[in-house]
């Protein structure tokens, strides 16, 4: 019989009376056990043999003498003994074990169905619990998740699953392991895989984003094209204070186009650089009706077949 206080989950205290019934073995199991052990003595040596297992490091051993669980709690590593015909095991394995969840489809919380596979790894804490209390651990806590995930996946946005996989694996997972506790089973990690959305939802984010791109590739080239239109403002205001800047921007044109060995050069002559052949026939006493016609002239150092026209 125990008595005693334990807290409760909303932070408060409860009495509880707890009474355990004596594990005492009855007239029957008394003289069958009896009849075991006789038979035990009566066959030696050759009883041994089957009277002593032997469980692995990562293994334990739960022992049912007709049909009670034993006291002393899951046996090994390594050997222990049992007697025939009355004791009975199950060895359960304490290593680490991990499955996949299959696709679960289901409805998110802005009405989008989505299709989410996970992989989940979980371990036996407690061997006696994991015989005792559930029939197959191992197929519960399969079915279990496949529950969970579709549960968390319904009080979650698309957008949530898409970006924040780390939040709805830690949510399954704590509830995961709340509820296979009972059963012995410590679910250690669990992990989202893929998240399959609809083509069509596919095809309509494609072309969501595909538009946000072009809008902000716009924008960018339409402040470009600003600042540079603000640099050629400011290049003219600098130009415009020096009237042989604007000639010297003429020829080094010039020099750069003829680099690319053009066949013909088209360039336009500033009246300034003309005006002063127009006053030499005031000079001469030539009128400008005998001014010589345009001439095509071979710019120095070009190669054959490249000329400028005036």
């Amino acid at each position: 019989m125990t008595v005693g206080f334990k807290r409760t989950g909303s932070g408060g205290f409860e009495f509880f009376f707890e009474y355990k019934k004596p594990n005492t073995m009855g007239l029957i199991e008394l003289i069958t056990t009896s009849g075991a052990v006789l038979l035990l003595i009566v066959t030696m040596p050759f009883s041994l043999f089957f009277c002593f297992k032997v469980v692995q490091e990562y293994e334990r051993a739960v022992i049912f003498r007709l049909g009670r669980l034993r006291t002393g709690g899951a046996r090994g590593p390594g050997i222990f003994f049992v007697l025939p015909c009355v004791d009975s095991y199950r060895k359960v394995d304490l290593r680490t074990v991990s499955f996949d969840v299959p696709p679960q489809e289901a409805l998110t919380k802005d009405s989008v169905t989505v299709t989410v596979d996970a992989v989940v790894y979980y371990r036996i804490q407690d061997p006696l619990n994991a015989v005792v209390q559930v029939t197959n651990y191992s197929n519960s806590t399969r079915l279990l998740a496949m529950t969970t995930l579709r549960n968390i996946l319904g009080t979650r946005n698309l957008a949530e699953i898409l970006s924040d996989r780390e939040a709805i694996s830690h949510a399954m997972q704590t509830s995961l392991d709340v509820a296979t506790d009972p059963w012995g089973v410590k679910v250690e990690r669990v992990e989202i895989k893929d998240v399959s959305l609809p083509t069509q939802l596919q095809r309509a984010m494609a072309a969501e984003a595909e538009a946000t791109r072009e809008a902000r590739a716009k924008v960018i080239a339409a402040e470009g094209e600003m600042k540079a239109s603000r640099a050629l403002r400011d290049a003219a205001n600098v130009i415009n204070e020096s009237p042989g800047a604007l000639q010297l921007r003429y020829l080094q044109t010039l020099n750069n186009v003829a680099a690319e060995k053009n066949s013909t050069i088209i360039f336009p002559l500033p009246m300034d650089l003309i005006s002063c052949f127009l006053d030499i026939p005031s000079v001469t006493g030539r009128t400008k009706n005998h001014l010589p016609t345009p001439i095509n002239t071979h710019l120095a150092g070009h190669s054959a077949g490249q000329h400028l026209r005036f």
